[in-house]
């Protein structure tokens, strides 16, 4: 009974009833808090001069609430996805699952080239184009289904293949590069004209049931593609998807782990797969990372190649 009376005597003490009416008061908050949308949730995560200064709409905010309210991206890192400039190469199996991630993310200005045109074996894993689009060129269909997406974001078409004389021009535009290609000497010609302009590159690749991702050139102590795959491997060692066959779902995991790589190289969020790569395996349901570094060596990184 007496320590009864002597918590109840605390309760009612000046410094007890502050006590009380503290923990309240952040009751009553953590309720309110709730309650509360993701739109206003959104709009809190952003000062008052970041609004007026980007000018997101309510639209935009309630758009991209769930990216604001994440702490490691915020207001801030919101405002950096829509001042990015992106460049996809390849609207494959792996720049379908890019190219809607990184406009559903509000990336505010998406290049994509390819000079190849939708065709029915496409679709068992192209999710960005339908039977409408047959015969029609990738760019262009992914321009319109895109924009019917996100219509906040500008989609930049190149009907053309990549080649040497253009890459350079072309990769100035753009703050960084993402290779969707299914080919070594595409891979060879991005990757040198990143190292070159000191572009960021992300880059997968896959085969079967087989995908991998790493990020490239993000420092000068990074590895270059180059300094992995020197050279071109031996004839059937690397197949493409159209004579070695691939799994339907998995472009879409490795390209979506490719959209997050280059969300995050944007925002600054977590880390990224610099100097690793990470390997996954559908058919035995296997993830893992290696580490990659920096060839001394590399022609491409000396600039005599």
């Amino acid at each position: 009974m007496d320590e009864i009376l002597t918590i109840l005597g605390q309760l009612f003490s000046p410094q007890g009833a502050f006590t009380v009416c503290l923990l309240m008061a952040l009751i009553l908050y953590i309720r309110v808090l709730r309650r509360m949308s993701a739109k206003a949730r959104a709009i809190l995560a952003i000062t008052p001069d970041k609004l007026v200064k980007d000018k997101l709409s309510d639209t935009e905010l309630d758009r991209y609430s769930r990216h604001i309210i994440l702490r490691e991206i915020g207001g801030q890192g919101q405002s950096k996805l829509r001042k990015a400039r992106v460049l996809v190469v390849g609207a494959g199996g792996l720049g379908s699952p890019v190219l809607s991630y990184l406009a559903a993310a509000g990336v505010g200005v998406i290049g994509v080239i390819d000079d190849d045109i939708v065709s029915l074996s496409n679709l068992q894993r192209q999710v960005l184009f339908d039977e409408d689009q047959l015969d029609t060129p990738k760019v262009f269909c992914a321009q319109a289904k895109l924009k019917k997406l996100n219509p906040f974001v500008e989609i930049l078409p190149f009907n053309r293949r990549l080649n040497k004389l253009d890459a350079e021009t072309l990769f100035c535009d753009f703050d960084l590069i993402i290779d969707g290609t299914d080919n070594f000497a595409t891979r060879q010609l991005v990757n040198s004209a990143c190292v070159k302009l000191k572009k960021p590159l992300i880059l997968g690749a896959i085969a079967q049931w087989e995908g991998q991702v790493s990020v490239f050139n993000v420092t000068q102590s990074s590895p270059c593609y180059a300094c992995v795959f020197p050279t071109e491997p031996a004839s059937g060692l690397a197949p493409d998807c159209a004579s070695a066959g691939v799994m339907g779902a998995l472009p879409g995991i490795i390209g979506s782990m490719m959209a997050a790589e280059a969300i995050k190289q944007i925002t600054g969020a977590g880390k990224i797969l610099s100097n690793q790569m990470l390997i996954f395996d559908i058919l035995h349901s296997d993830v893992h990372k290696i580490n990659i570094n920096k060839n001394s060596e590399c022609q491409v990184c000396k600039g005599t190649l």
